[in-house]
């Protein structure tokens, strides 16, 4: 049986969403304008027809290429994975105003209680690598938490392994997770750091984001029906909360392009490797570093390249996103892009314009599963 490699690009949107301007993006686009401060050299996803996804002058494709658009309400991780996987978020999410103070009292006076402080730090929209530069070291002083949000629904939780304890943040995060979901917000996020001052804080990878259940069966789910591997690759787990899947591999993007790597040495037949990559997102967008950013993009397709020699003949591996986050764009949050949809292993053709919800159909149809949501196989 054939096997399927689904791999996201955080954040790699390349522009033109038609409802953009409803969320404040307007000609956002986050390839584009990269490709234009910087320049690209991305030879291995270009050749299968990125240029032609980012609307510039390419030579012809060579590979499947086309434009996703989602439906969803959001800009946002869940809103992302889930619609890609066949499920668009049926609900509002709740929204934390850019304001301080962002969240009500009786989210902080039970961050408080559960911490034994009079208190939280924070309290506002902020960049996660700012915030604890800015009150790391008064967390560590005073035990207070720092709670802080985003244009996303999410409610972030940062805190230092050592003075704080990595355990008790992940027993915090879990703690306030239910009443934050009652709330209709999407995720808890803890943000463990270590480091002694300012200058040398650093984010750990022992990053876990607690998000609300999926509300119907997603293409992991159906795979699993149908008695076939799963494995989801960096933070699949958390966003879809072990659901539908065997065996979760983690870590920072290089070690997750190794995971990707040994899967599609070690995968058996007719599994399902579902993928993320984080730090186009976590290091260079939210930063609004487009230098940074187009070095990752270029990592990332020197190693992928690597890793495509090795597909077997009935492979299918499909690259998109899951929103965008221009690095060139005001402000710190995500923008609401249109996003690449790329693949070898299914000829060369031009879909054009698609859904996120056909992703997970052509997916499952490609491995023959019983089912395939509401979308259209574009294969």
């Amino acid at each position: 049986m054939s096997r399927a490699f689904l791999v996201v690009l955080d954040s790699v949107g390349c522009g033109n969403a038609p409802d953009a301007a409803s969320f404040g993006d307007a000609g956002s686009n986050t390839l584009l304008h990269i490709h234009e401060k910087v320049g690209l050299k991305m030879p291995n996803l270009m050749r299968l027809g990125l240029g032609q996804a980012m609307g510039i002058d390419a030579p012809a494709a060579q590979g499947l290429h086309g434009v996703a658009t989602e439906v969803s309400q959001g800009k946002d991780t869940p809103s992302g994975h889930w619609e890609l996987s066949g499920v668009p978020v049926p609900w509002d999410w709740l929204y934390f105003p850019d304001a301080t103070p962002s969240f009500p009292p009786e989210i902080v006076e039970e961050v408080a209680r559960f911490c034994g402080t009079d208190g939280i730090l924070g309290n506002c929209h902020a960049s996660g690598t700012v915030i604890i530069e800015q009150l790391g070291e008064e967390h560590m002083r005073s035990g207070k938490p720092i709670c802080y949000t985003s244009a996303d629904s999410v409610f972030q939780i940062a805190a230092h392994e050592e003075s704080f304890g990595q355990e008790r943040l992940q027993a915090l995060c879990q703690h306030m997770a239910p009443m934050l979901h009652a709330m209709n917000v999407g995720r808890v996020i803890s943000r463990p750091f270590v480091g002694e001052d300012a200058a040398s804080f650093k984010r750990t990878k022992n990053r876990h984001d607690y998000a609300m259940q999926v509300p119907s069966p997603t293409l992991l789910d159906w795979a699993k029906a149908d008695g076939r591997a799963t494995y989801g690759i960096g933070k699949i787990g958390d966003i879809f909360s072990g659901r539908g899947l065997d065996e979760t591999r983690k870590g920072f993007d290089d070690a997750l392009m190794v995971h990707l790597s040994d899967l599609v040495d070690e995968a058996p037949d007719g599994a399902l490797v579902f993928a993320n990559f984080v730090e186009f997102d976590s290091l260079y967008g939210h930063t609004r570093d487009p230098e940074g950013y187009a070095a990752h993009l270029e990592w990332f397709d020197a190693e992928i390249g690597r890793i495509m020699a090795k597909l077997r003949d009935d492979d299918l591996m499909l690259f998109t996103a899951d929103h965008g986050n221009d690095p060139t764009w005001g402000g710190t949050d995500h923008t609401r892009e249109q996003v690449p949809v790329l693949a070898v292993g299914a000829g060369v053709k031009d879909i054009g314009q698609v859904m996120f919800v056909d992703v997970a159909a052509s997916v499952a149809d490609y491995l023959g599963l019983s089912e395939h949501g509401p979308g259209r196989n574009f294969l």
